[in-house]
This record gives structure tokens, C-alpha cells and sequence, in this order.
């Protein structure tokens, strides 16, 4: 490849969400020369749909009894046994610190009538701990400071520019990227430190919460520049999204956990509770127990409704309801519904990938001059299933920390010299049809998998998938949901046992031989396979 046009930066940061921002204004105030790129307008990650708000346990501000070490027991209760137990610590303690440097640029939480931030509690917290802004508007207040902090000059930001491929040395360091600009044409961004903040895969299935930009990118991008995945056969589907009718397809409206949070509880079509003796904590319990238990409830249906259940709010306080859920109140009025006096419909869909690149708290990956943050990102924070409002503070936290530690190894010589690049031309990848796809992973790959589905998938994949240049977004797109979701088929397949969100139908119990970490990485010929079990302890 002849490359049209270059820059050059000490550290590119791809991706716009609370990670990515986070980190690039942390390095800018490092007095590191940073490009931030988005393959999107910088407002289309998924930062903005996060509704709940951010679990933080902040000084003289929670409940009686609550504590740092409440927040990490929870944490590591939901995790199924797989989370890093001091990556946990680690980022947890963080958390205070975050949140005020957060709000020191500007983001504006509610205010509780003693004054103190206003909090309140989801599926998995044993404490009203989630701190929220605009009532469920929390990721969107705070992509607007961060985006506002950003683009007042200090960080420069490349939108409609997509990463396609790792630049690397002949050592196989990484030192920049191959992008396309919004009319394909090729580029190189060269950089001693690459950071990625993509977010996640929700796009691998046919109904999602997700943005239409989820199509793990960076995920793919990390794979073929050598790094090992994480934990990506752990997929959590968030268990009330808003039903708006039979094949829905792409993003679909969140109804926020808090809604159940303040009271609002799960039934089917008779009416009948679909929590109640499922979990001590009921409609709280973890967002796996939710959704397997609302999956089952719709195979069972004996009302006729196989495809949702219902949330009842109708007991709610109607002004609550209004003033402290504007965003889901507007979604459910859009499909007819008034949540004061109907049921809201609602479904599980895919929501949040537990998994990712094996990082370190610090953002470090098994990949000179390669680092990864946010849902892109396996920290060792979420284990099998992450516990709710956990992932806009893993942002804020890892983040700020990447950027430190990027900071740290460029003054210490650690990362390879960008002259020493070898350039190569557009990659050339399998690409399977995304429809297909998506069909494929939703029906055999979602809630509830078994061996022969999942060869079913892996048969589909091989059949469909045509080795293509990757010289268009949408090719670059396509290719990375066909690789990773080959990498989540192969975790999936050799995880036999159900632990969190991976949910084996012919394994249904869990099993104490598999609690480890799974890593993928890519063989020789490309092809993603088991690496060496990574270990439960990540580097804090």
C-alpha cells in the first residue's frame, strides 16, 4: 500500500468514549502530543446510551455500611469466580478520585435532598452506590463534558477515520495505524503508543443496545497484531431492553436497571412475578440470573408471549418516574406505551462484552506499544459477568492510568521508534455476510449455547466467509465481527460448563475445573485458537 497522506503523534487514541477521552486528555495534560481517531462523528460511541450511572463508593457520601470493600465483594460476587481480584481493588479504589476529576471538568451529577449526590441501586449492589446525571442520561452527560474538554483545542480529533491495521515494526512492535478516511483512502498515523478505546461487539448479534459502530474493531485489530484475547465467550445480554416488535433488529431502546432499582418489577403475560423465588435479591439479582431467567420464562410462556416479558412500573410514583427516567419514558411513549399505566415490554439483547484484549489495569497488552482500554479492554474487572454501573468507572479509571503509564514508557525508552516501521499493504481477510452472521450468532450464540450450535456457527462462518481486501469500513467492519466471532466460538466451544453469561445448555452447572480465564490469539495461518489459560491475577 502507497499511503496518500501521514501524521505523526506520541500516542493515537482510537475511539471516543469515556475511556478513550478520558485517556487522551489525561496524556494531553502529560504533555504528550496526541491524535484521537473515530471511525464516526465523536458523539456515536456507545458512552451516550449508558443510562444507569457510575458505581462509586465516594467519601462521607454512601450508605451506612457501604465501603470500597462492599463495592469489590459485590464486584467479585457477580464476576462468577473469574474476576482479578486485585485488578478489582485496584480499580474500585480508583473510583473516588475519577469521579471528582470528572466533575472538576465539568459533568454535572443529580443532587440528592441532603445535598450529596443523589445515588441509587442496581442488579448485584448490596447499596445504593450509582451515582446518575439527567436522571438516566448519565453517559450522555458525560461524553458532553469530556467531548467539550476535548475539543476546546487541546486534542485534536480525526472523525470519519477508521483503523484498519496495526503498523509494526520488524520485532512486531506497534508504532501507528493504517486508516481509511471517509472516501477509503488509505493513510498512516505513525506513534510509538497506540491506544485502543473501540468499545464493544454488540453488532455480532441481530438485536443489541448497542450503536451501530459496536463491530469490535479494535478487538480484531489487537488479534492480528499479535495480542491475546480474554473472556470474549462472556457476552452479557442486558435483560430489559425495550421490545418494539417481532424481528427487531440493530440498537435497541435500554430501560435502565435503576428503573427496577427503584422498584419496578419483571412479569410475564399473566401477570405472574419472573423473579420470585429465582434469586434472594429478585428483580436485583446479577444481570445473568435476570436474563437467563426471563429467557426461560419466554420459552415457557403460558400466556402466548414467547418473544418478551414486562416490566411493571405502574406502581411507580408518576412524577418520580417522569423526572428521574425522561429517556426511557420517551422510548416507551414512541411505541405507544405509558409506563404509568402499562407494562413496559421488554427482552434481553446483547449488551456488554465481559472480555476483550488481556490488559493490565494500566492499560499494557502482551504487544509492545499496543494498549487497550475500556469495553475493548479484559482488565480482569468483570470476570463472567459484569456487575451493573462497573464499566463507565472502569473508563474513567483505566483511562487517566493508560495514559500515565504511556507517559511512563515513553520517557523510559520502553516503546520502538516509528522510523523503524514496515510497511505493508491493506490486509486481506475473511468477510462473511453480516446478516448471516448475526442470524447464526444470535440463534446458536446467544443465551443458551450447546455444542452442536456452536459448530453450526463455526460451519456457517467457514461456508460464508470470503477472503477480501479490506480497502472499505463496511469490509473492515465485516471482517472483524467474522474474526471475533470465530475467537468467541472457540472459547465458547471449549468452556464446558455454564458460569455467568456463558450459558451451556448440555453443561448446565458450573464447573470448578474451569475457573480460569480462556485466552485466544491467532495461529500462524490466522485461524483464532486456545492460547496458554491466563491467570486470574492481573498486574495492578
Amino acid at each position: 500500500m502507497s499511503p496518500r497522506w501521514e501524521a505523526r503523534a506520541d500516542v493515537i487514541v482510537v475511539g471516543t468514549g469515556v475511556a478513550g477521552l478520558t485517556a487522551a486528555l489525561e496524556a494531553r495534560e502529560l504533555g504528550l502530543r496526541v491524535l484521537v481517531i473515530t471511525k464516526a462523528a465523536a458523539s456515536a460511541g456507545n458512552t451516550r446510551w449508558a443510562q444507569g450511572g457510575v458505581a462509586v463508593v465516594l467519601p462521607d457520601e454512601h450508605d451506612e455500611g457501604d465501603s470500597v470493600t462492599a463495592h469489590i465483594e459485590d464486584t467479585l460476587v457477580a464476576g462468577g469466580g473469574l474476576c482479578a481480584d486485585d485488578a478489582v481493588a485496584a480499580i474500585l479504589a480508583d473510583g473516588a478520585d475519577a469521579v471528582t476529576r470528572l466533575r472538576e471538568l465539568g459533568a454535572v451529577f443529580d443532587p440528592g435532598a441532603d445535598g450529596n449526590l443523589a445515588r441509587t441501586r442496581e442488579g448485584g449492589h448490596s447499596a445504593f452506590r450509582v451515582v446518575h446525571a439527567g436522571g438516566d442520561a448519565t453517559g450522555a452527560e458525560i461524553e458532553r463534558a469530556l467531548l467539550s474538554a476535548a475539543q476546546d483545542g487541546r486534542v485534536p480529533l480525526l472523525e470519519n477515520h477508521i483503523a484498519v491495521d496495526a503498523v509494526r515494526t520488524a520485532t512486531g512492535a506497534v508504532v501507528g495505524l493504517v486508516v481509511l478516511d471517509q472516501n477509503g483512502v488509505p493513510g498512516v498515523v505513525s506513534a510509538p503508543a497506540v491506544l485502543l478505546a473501540t468499545g464493544g461487539l454488540g453488532q455480532l448479534y441481530q438485536a443489541t443496545s448497542n450503536p451501530e459502530v459496536a463491530t469490535a474493531d479494535g478487538l480484531a485489530l489487537a488479534l492480528r497484531a499479535g495480542a491475546p484475547v480474554a473472556d470474549v465467550e462472556f457476552v452479557q445480554f442486558h435483560p430489559t431492553v425495550l421490545y418494539t416488535g417481532p424481528g427487531a433488529r440493530g440498537r435497541c431502546p435500554l430501560v435502565t436497571e435503576a428503573v427496577r432499582g427503584e422498584g419496578a418489577v419483571l412479569v410475564d403475560a399473566l401477570g405472574e412475578r419472573v423473579m420470585k423465588g429465582v434469586h434472594p435479591r429478585e428483580d436485583l439479582a446479577p444481570r445473568d440470573v435476570v436474563a437467563a431467567a426471563i429467557t426461560r420464562r419466554m420459552a415457557t410462556e403460558p400466556g402466548g408471549v414467547g418473544d418478551h416479558v414486562y416490566l411493571d412500573a405502574t406502581h411507580l410514583d408518576t412524577e418520580l418516574f417522569r423526572r428521574r427516567f425522561p429517556t426511557v419514558l420517551a422510548a416507551c411513549q414512541s411505541i405507544g406505551v405509558d409506563p404509568s399505566a402499562d407494562p413496559i415490554p421488554v427482552s434481553p439483547a446483547a449488551h456488554f462484552a465481559c472480555g476483550g484484549v488481556a490488559s493490565t489495569v494500566d492499560g499494557r497488552t502482551g504487544v509492545i506499544g499496543l494498549y487497550a482500554v475500556g469495553e475493548v479492554a479484559r482488565t480482569g474487572l468483570h470476570g463472567a459477568n459484569r456487575l451493573a454501573s462497573n464499566s463507565l468507572l472502569e473508563g474513567l479509571v483505566v483511562g487517566a492510568r493508560a495514559a500515565r503509564a504511556i507517559a511512563a514508557d515513553i520517557a523510559a525508552c520502553l516503546l520502538a521508534d516509528p522510523r523503524a516501521a514496515v510497511r505493508a499493504p491493506l490486509p486481506t481477510a475473511p468477510v462473511a455476510d453480516r446478516d448471516v452472521l448475526q442470524r447464526v450468532m444470535s440463534r446458536y450464540a446467544g443465551i443458551g449455547r450447546d455444542a452442536e450450535g456452536l459448530a453450526v456457527v463455526g460451519s456457517v462462518l467457514d461456508v460464508s466467509a470470503v477472503d477480501t481486501v479490506l480497502k472499505t469500513k463496511q469490509r473492515v467492519e465485516d471482517a472483524a465481527l467474522t474474526l471475533v466471532a470465530r475467537a468467541l466460538i472457540a472459547a465458547a466451544s471449549a468452556r464446558t460448563e455454564s458460569r455467568g453469561c456463558h450459558v451451556r445448555t448440555d453443561f448446565p452447572d458450573s464447573d470448578p475445573a474451569w475457573q480460569h480465564s480462556l485466552a485466544v490469539r491467532l495461529n500462524p495461518s490466522g485461524q483464532p485458537v486456545l492460547a496458554a489459560p491466563t491467570s486470574l491475577r492481573s498486574a495492578a
